[in-house]
């Protein structure tokens, strides 16, 4: 990376520190204030969509003069619709339980010991991401919430959107008591800035990015802090022999058409062989209907030809691509087995599914696909944290440590042990 200005440097470990001091203060914030927090946020997203709106104009200008790609644009945007249901989630967040202080696990020992682990706040949150100035709120929410700071470093396209949203944060923050510096922003948008932010392991506890396969492998080579990492999301769907087909084509229509620029959309449909004929010939008018471009192996070319015109041979590299638009790869497998060998090879741990009315068939596939979310018989768009209950999400855990899919009030914090005692003493 290239050189950035010492003076960057010096007000991004400025930022750093102030944002570590109110780490310790915001561990032990009440939950009324934490919550008074989220309502504030709440009102603001609606109060100021003009001047938030405006802003993400900005950005949408400057992103459509730069030829951006449309699935980037998508995640751009902040229109009247999504600040509403922004502030929807931030108040179905402020309504959960507060994870911070719970007792857990608690049991007596032989020894009349009683010890049991409680939940604590992991401390200083550091995150990179990119396009959607949505996660802006979606982290700071989540970190207020469970007694975290955060360091924000947004993309340069968002600039004017996270200025304003950030803005907007701080002012609640401010008002309902929490500790000064609690959510920090990096307003410098020159990418040598972030080399430094990995290395900034004297503050931050664990750094979360949210992006393209790029970025997270940016952060997972160069972080001196321990990372959780979302990676890309490669989802498939594989219809069984036993699949109700009318069920197979509304879940299918669904996971790939229902918003294809985000990571837990359907990449690719594997169909067993016995179902292909009459399940593509039912599939076909719906997604050409969407616009859907199918990339399509030998068997499906052979059965969608003469039905399907926007169809293109499958090359190597569609397989285990995250298309983020709407394309779809389609394969033709022999059996379950096949199907499971295909994901094991090219799937990304994200979001996988069977649609399938064999009990056997559901469990073993269940059992068997190493993801962070299975499915049976549902959508992949499903994988999301406001619709697994938990109010928002940092991002969606691919990897097995500490936390594995949507991450939401709980992944975000860690446990101490605690040990009640009357007295003992060790003899051994």
């Amino acid at each position: 990376m290239a050189e950035v200005d010492s003076s960057a440097i010096g007000q991004l470990e400025t930022q750093g520190r102030a944002a570590k001091n109110a780490a310790r203060d915001m561990a032990f914030a009440s939950t009324d204030a934490k919550n008074r927090a989220l309502g504030l946020i709440a009102d603001g997203l609606i109060n100021h969509i003009k001047e938030i709106g405006d802003a993400n104009s900005l950005d949408m200008e400057a992103a459509r003069a730069s030829d951006i790609d449309e699935a980037m644009l998508d995640r751009l945007l902040l229109n009247s619709r999504r600040l509403e249901g922004m502030a929807a989630d931030v108040r179905t967040l402020a309504s959960l339980p507060d994870p911070v202080g719970e007792v857990f696990d608690m049991r007596t020992m032989p020894n009349g010991l009683l010890l049991g682990r409680q939940r604590v706040p992991i401390g200083l949150i550091g995150t990179i991401y990119e396009s959607r100035p949505n996660v802006t709120i979606d982290i700071s929410s989540l970190c207020i919430k469970s007694g975290n700071a955060v360091i924000l470093r947004g993309g340069r396209e968002a600039i004017h959107s996270n200025r304003a949203l950030v803005a907007m944060v701080a002012d609640a923050c401010r008002e309902a008591g929490l500790p000064d510096g609690a959510v920090q922003f990096v307003d410098n948008t020159d990418r040598s800035l972030v080399g430094h932010m990995l290395k900034m392991r004297q503050f931050i506890d664990l750094f979360i990015p949210r992006g393209g396969a790029g970025l997270i492998r940016l952060v997972l080579e160069e972080a001196a802090m321990p990372v959780v990492a979302g990676g890309i999301g490669v989802c498939h769907t594989y219809v069984d022999r036993n699949a109700d087909l009318d069920m197979a084509v509304r879940i299918v229509y669904n996971a790939k058409v229902q918003r294809p620029t985000v990571c837990n959309a359907l990449d690719t449909v594997l169909v067993h062989r016995e179902a292909a004929p009459a399940f593509l010939q039912a599939l076909a008018p719906e997604l050409e209907g969407a616009g859907v471009e199918v990339r399509a192996d030998e068997r499906v070319m052979e059965l969608l030809r003469p039905i399907y015109r926007n169809l293109t041979p499958a090359a190597q590299e569609d397989w285990g691509k995250e298309f983020l638009s709407l394309v779809a790869a389609v394969r033709v497998v022999d059996s379950l087995d096949d199907a499971l060998e295909h994901i094991r090879k090219y799937g990304s741990g994200h979001s996988e599914a069977i649609i399938t009315e064999d009990y056997s068939a559901a469990t073993r596939f269940q059992r068997e696909v190493d993801a962070a979310c299975v499915y049976i018989n549902a959508s992949t768009r499903f994988t999301d944290g406001g619709q697994f209950g938990l109010g928002a999400e940092v991002g969606i855990s691919t990897g097995k440590l500490h936390a594995r899919g949507p991450m939401g009030l709980r992944e975000l914090t860690t446990y101490k042990w605690i040990v009640f005692g009357s007295g003992q003493v060790r003899l051994g």
